[in-house]
């Protein structure tokens, strides 16, 4: 007891049991939910057990129907400043770890391929909303200012390096950098090490 008073003091002690209260409230889930944190459409949300977030997170779920837009799994921890926005659907797995200033997203404002091209010339906030599932497999790291963009899937047990930009998907067992976001290393389970891919 005495290195927890001495490590968060008798204010950042008091400051905790708060949040944990509030946390109760809000996400019974939830192992503790830090303050400031805005969540917008809270009925389109999922938190698994054991759930825990850094201060100043921002969630938004802008689906109009009662399906779980952002469903996150048990054990999952995101650190400060992390902001997560979605129309259609963001899936994160059990146990993943997600560092601060991280964005993911599964939407757009207008549309810029398949069947919708949104008019450059017509004023940006007042396209329409599209969307692309996410999906964010167990055991992975997200790290530093890491963006995840619509229709991207991270695959278990991946790793992505600080300020990486996601456009496409990432396989099981590998270590992404970069913007674009590449593969530069995947896990030999026979040799028990990650080894760099040979371009």
């Amino acid at each position: 007891m005495g290195k927890f008073i001495k490590h968060y003091g008798l204010f950042g002690i008091a400051s905790l049991i708060y949040e944990k209260i509030l946390t109760y409230f809000s996400f019974k889930n939830a192992k503790i939910i830090r303050r400031p944190f805005e969540c917008r459409g809270k009925k389109n949300i999922s938190i698994g057990k054991g759930f825990s977030t850094g201060r100043y997170c921002r969630f938004e779920a802008h689906g109009n129907s009662d399906e779980i837009n952002i469903s996150i799994g048990n054990n999952c921890q995101v650190n400060d400043s992390v902001h997560i926005a979605a129309i259609k659907s963001i899936i994160i797995a059990d146990n993943v770890l997600i560092a601060s200033r991280v964005f993911i997203t599964d939407l757009n404002h207008g549309g810029y391929g398949g069947d919708l091209h949104s008019d450059p010339m017509s004023i940006c906030k007042d396209r329409p909303l599209t969307g692309l599932p996410v999906f964010i497999d167990e055991n992975v790291w997200l790290g530093e200012g890491v963006v995840v963009l619509p229709g991207v899937t991270i695959g278990k047990g991946s790793i992505v390096g600080a300020n990486a930009v996601v456009s496409k998907d990432i396989p099981a067992f590998s270590i992404a950098v970069g913007n674009p976001a590449k593969v530069i290393k995947s896990y030999n389970f026979e040799l028990n090490k990650w080894l760099p891919i040979h371009a």
